[in-house]
């Protein structure tokens, strides 16, 4: 599965993402478990609600940490995540 660029990007309903405060970190909490983020993986997932395409994810993220050139990996864990059915694409 790829991401569309031309398409927004919104957490799916199966999923809920958190933060935990045992784990100090964000989660993504589903019926049979639990995965846990790392601080770049929430803040990409905290952005896909669904009123936002690749492109203005990436922007808001560079905005953020003043930082250039994440389109690439922000696009590379996205792909995953929507493998993983984190995320959908309408």
């Amino acid at each position: 599965m790829c991401i569309n660029p031309d398409l927004t990007i919104n957490f799916s309903p199966m999923y809920r993402l958190q933060w935990e405060e045992v784990q100090q970190k964000n989660v993504i909490l589903y019926p049979e478990g639990m995965v846990e983020l790392n601080q770049p993986s929430a803040e990409i997932l905290k952005l896909c609600d669904g009123t936002r395409q690749l492109t203005q994810i990436v922007d808001e993220l560079e905005a953020k940490f003043q930082t250039t050139h994440l389109e690439k990996d922000v696009l590379n864990f996205l792909e995953d995540a929507l493998k993983n059915g984190w995320i959908q694409q309408n």
